[in-house]
């Protein structure tokens, strides 16, 4: 060989080396790759899903649907080291569309093909080869977060773009969702879906998994990127960039979906063991301007929207408070362990609205609360929408209220009376309302501190009593407001804080009385 072929060569060989270390060692999948399938999607027509489900599975009831399990010695990634592991849905009932899942490595992205062999499929009798290439409904994710020697399920991603996640000690309640379209309008609300996963193939020592996602919808797509820390809380810190193929009436950003049926604020109409069932019995906010707000929730007779305007919320979230088992007394379901929801928004978002959503429901089935945020202005189709917050699960309400002000310990609802001369009760046509607030500040004051409260009602209520009485068995005060109602036919919005003198004490309590309650 001549030496300037031979060099010519050896610097080709030396290109190639360089080449394929940089490719190895500098490729990296990220929130990018998957926004611009995304932005791609918003310029094209809305292709609707197609279902490939052999009707035995499409039109299984809820039980044949529950025999189909994963078997649990084929989790993915059970055979290499690392604390995470994946199981899969199947198909089947209304998850009638699969999704693409793939794991991604340090070097590849790779399709995680869908086996019949990764199922028990109990005594759903089936035709085997109209199954072999079904594809995923979502999968789940397993992690040692209560033991170190049992691996638990921390993360759910099934249906839409729904997705449940616990921490330590807890069990499913509450959802979050990646997008909420025209909630609650008359022209009907549109559910996007996460079409496909991209999921980081974690290392034997990492603490988090990441995973991406890709959304679509007949008027938006999106790009998500998940980090979930799983722990006593487990956090989940998300990054969204979010393309309008089409204008909407409202977009709900970083949504949460929860159940209330009955609690104190709002009995059961029917004689029920359990004094309260519900997975959240509250909508908390952080307003940008410091104010802590509770708004306990309600179960309509009709759809109910309450909106709260404020610029770059601080927070914002749905949360169980009060967790004693007394409150619930159910064993199996366990209400009392499922997790709050805590939305902390990353940098401005701006003027917009928290807005709360209730609808009625005869049963705990259904999910009829909804809340997210909806900003003020929406930029023109194709141009990029960015959203940066965390998700915390917890049940360590605690830390979900202003650590120096008094917070709602509970809302008691009860028909309102006036005690006679001869002390008998009698009801005088009014509503009354029993708040007890509670907090480390508020219990250090003296019993006779000149508490009071600031309370208002909207143009439907007249207040006819306002009292704050010192509670020795919390160490605070509790507010019996009694109302009257004008117009039962509409609601009543009325709100209250404690204060001493010109010092707030307390958070705002924030209440609506249903319609024809």
């Amino acid at each position: 060989m001549k030496p300037k072929l031979r060099m010519m060569k050896m610097r080709w060989l030396g290109a190639a080396v360089l080449l394929s270390l940089y490719t190895s060692s500098g490729w990296a999948f990220s929130i990018d790759d998957v926004a611009k399938q995304a932005q791609s999607l918003a310029g094209k027509g809305y292709e609707a899903p197609k279902s490939n489900l052999p009707s035995v599975f499409r039109e299984m009831k809820y039980a044949d649907y529950q025999q189909i399990q994963f078997n649990h010695d084929k989790a993915y990634w059970s055979a290499i080291n690392t604390p995470f592991k994946l199981e899969f849905y199947h198909q089947g009932m209304y998850f009638d569309t699969p999704v693409a899942i793939n794991e991604v490595t340090a070097t590849a992205v790779r399709k995680i093909k869908y086996s019949p062999d990764y199922f028990n499929f109990g005594n759903v009798q089936h035709d085997k080869d109209t199954v072999k290439d079904l594809g995923f409904a979502g999968f789940k994710v397993l992690y040692p977060i209560n033991n170190k020697d049992k691996n638990d399920e921390i993360v759910s991603m099934l249906g839409a773009s729904y997705f449940r996640v616990i921490g330590a000690g807890q069990v499913y309640g509450l959802s979050a969702r990646g997008l909420a379209i025209d909630t609650a309008l008359p022209s009907g609300e549109e559910f996007p879906r996460f079409k496909e996963f991209w999921i980081e193939r974690p290392k034997p020592t990492d603490k988090r998994l990441t995973i991406f996602a890709l959304l679509d919808s007949p008027r938006a797509t999106g790009a998500y990127r998940f980090v979930i820390i799983p722990g006593r809380d487990t956090v989940v810190d998300v990054q969204s960039k979010v393309y309008l193929r089409d204008k909407v009436g409202k977009l709900g950003v970083a949504p949460l979906t929860s159940m209330f049926l009955f609690g104190p604020s709002q009995p059961s109409p029917a004689i029920n063991y359990r004094p309260e069932l519900h997975d959240s019995n509250g909508l908390s906010m952080l307003a940008g301007n410091g104010e802590w707000i509770w708004r306990p929730l309600n179960n309509p007779k009709h759809l109910a929207v309450s909106s709260y305007a404020m610029e770059n919320p601080q927070g914002f979230g749905l949360l169980q408070r009060g967790r004693q088992f007394s409150r619930f007394e159910d064993i199996d379901d366990r209400y009392d362990l499922r997790p709050s929801a805590w939305i902390t928004p990353k940098g401005d978002w701006g003027k917009g609205k928290v807005e709360l959503v209730e609808i009625p429901t005869n049963d705990e089935t259904n999910d009829n609360i909804v809340t997210y945020w909806t900003p003020d202005q929406l930029p023109e189709p194709g141009k990029e929408m960015n959203f940066k917050y965390t998700i915390t699960f917890s049940r360590d309400e605690d830390k979900l209220h202003a650590p120096d002000n008094a917070w709602v310990m509970q809302t008691r609802r009860s028909t309102g009376d006036v005690k006679q001369s001869n002390l008998i009760r009698q009801p005088d046509g009014t509503q009354a309302f029993v708040v007890d607030f509670t907090g480390q500040d508020m219990k250090q004051l003296p019993k006779d501190t000149p508490v009071t409260a600031q309370a208002s009602i909207g143009d439907n209520g007249e207040i006819v009593e306002n009292t704050v009485r010192y509670n020795p068995v919390t160490q605070g005060w509790r507010l019996m407001l009694r109302v009257k109602v004008k117009d039962p036919k509409k609601t009543t919005d009325m709100r209250a804080a404690l204060v001493n003198g010109d010092k707030t004490l307390s958070e705002t309590w924030s209440y609506q009385l249903p319609s024809n309650e």
